[in-house]
């Protein structure tokens, strides 16, 4: 009879990778704060409503990929499948808007999307995200890029490049839209199901489409870029230029208009050669109407998501961090465990990482299995000089041992791994 597993499209985290996903996110965090963004959290799920009003309902993630469900008060409700969203309702809801705008912040944290594992995809998978709200000033937009090509420097993501477009504003996009739409009327023979259905419901999500067919009758379609208006395109010019002279050479791609209906204006991702054809690691864009759209006042955001999967996939091999202990304490005697409890929760407590053993094993076990642990010394109890208020300290690099007074015993470890107090 075989065990449980996991269910499809979702992962185990063992102790090593969760020390890297760790580190991974500490080093995340750093360069954050350096752009002044700080940590925000939201719930697991929202109402169903947030979703099909602000990602849109001709989206794959509204039409196949939420995880919705009916709750016990006959609530609709939907596993997060993004965050930009969740974050601008909160935005609304607790008067953001009186805070210093733009207001920055980042998250991380599950999102849940049915769609067909693949590497790095998972049904369940872990997003960082940065939210800018509360200003249309290009610089921002420009930020939001730099911050995330600046996380993957810091993480050491290989072979990245920038993709960049722009896909207007209420004034130009409308009319862009109905001459894209009338171009693939004219094409229909030519297209898979899924881009005729987005022909009405919005037909530039055919540029997501991934049938060679399409592909082809969309290579040979009116652009968007020759249909800004006056302020969009100045507004990408002035993005282009600020995230040129930040030392990034953006590659302009017609096809990106992202797979969420909110994004307005610039949209951006970021790719890496690492990860063969799909080889998205994160991107994002403005949303100047998203906040309006959910029931808040106009208000204008920029913001980005990356999976932490895609991530790991593309970073270069990288040294995993040291779980080893500080201290291994050792029992000679099985009257001598309780002390030894004792001694481990004192250095514990004094800041130390300290293990001891478990298992009911022999003191030489027990030394074995300092030795394996990594830990930097042992402590030995149950020896003769318990009763006199020492320890004996051993080096476990072969560094000898001595006995030390026990009252003292943290501070003496400390100072010899270097450590602050």
């Amino acid at each position: 009879m075989s065990g449980p597993v996991r269910p499809k499209g979702t992962y185990d985290l063992l102790p090593d990778e969760a020390a890297q996903r760790d580190a991974i996110v500490a080093a995340a965090a750093r360069v954050f704060a350096a752009f002044g963004y700080r940590h925000m959290v939201t719930p697991e799920f929202e109402e169903t409503g947030l979703f099909e009003r602000g990602v849109g309902e001709a989206t794959d993630i509204v039409r196949k990929e939420m995880y919705t469900f009916t709750d016990k008060g006959e609530r609709l409700l939907t596993l997060r499948p993004e965050g930009t969203a969740p974050i601008c309702r909160a935005y609304v809801e607790h008067g953001m808007h009186k805070l210093p705008q733009p207001v920055k912040v980042w998250y991380y944290c599950p999102m849940f999307r049915y769609e067909k594992p693949q590497s790095g995809r998972y049904r369940e998978h872990y997003q960082f995200g940065a939210e800018a709200i509360g200003s249309a000033d290009p610089a921002v937009d420009a930020e939001v890029i730099t911050l995330l090509a600046a996380i993957y420097a810091e993480l050491g993501v290989e072979g990245v490049t920038l993709n960049m477009n722009s896909m207007g504003d209420a004034e130009c996009r409308p009319a862009y839209v109905e001459k894209l739409r009338a171009y693939l009327h004219g094409r229909e023979g030519e297209l898979c199901g899924d881009c005729l259905e987005r022909i009405e419901l919005n037909p530039l999500r055919t540029f997501d489409c991934k049938v060679e067919r399409c592909r082809a009758v969309l290579d040979e379609a009116p652009r968007i870029g020759d249909h800004l208006c006056p302020d969009c395109r100045a507004h990408f010019d002035t993005v282009l230029g600020l995230v040129r002279g930040a030392g990034l050479e953006p590659h302009l791609e017609f096809r990106l208009v992202r797979g969420l209906d909110y994004y307005t204006r610039t949209t951006f991702e970021l790719n890496s050669d690492r990860l063969g054809a799909q080889s998205g690691v994160g991107g994002g864009g403005r949303y100047d109407g998203l906040v309006e759209m959910i029931g808040g006042r106009p208000t204008p955001g920029v913001g980005w998501g990356s999976g932490l999967e895609r991530i790991t996939l593309a970073m270069r091999a990288r040294e995993l961090p040291s779980h080893a202990p500080d201290v291994f304490v050792v029992s000679f005697t099985g009257e001598a465990r309780a002390s030894a409890f004792g001694v481990a929760h004192a250095l514990r407590t004094a800041g130390l990482a300290a293990e001891l053993d478990l298992a009911g094993r022999s003191p030489k076990g027990q030394l074995k299995q300092a030795g394996r642990s990594g830990a930097a010394f042992a402590v030995l109890c149950g020896l003769d000089e318990l009763a006199a208020g020492t320890v004996r300290l051993r080096a476990m690099d072969g560094g000898g041992e001595e006995d030390v007074p026990a009252a003292g015993l943290a501070d003496l470890i400390r100072s010899r791994l270097g450590k602050d107090a």
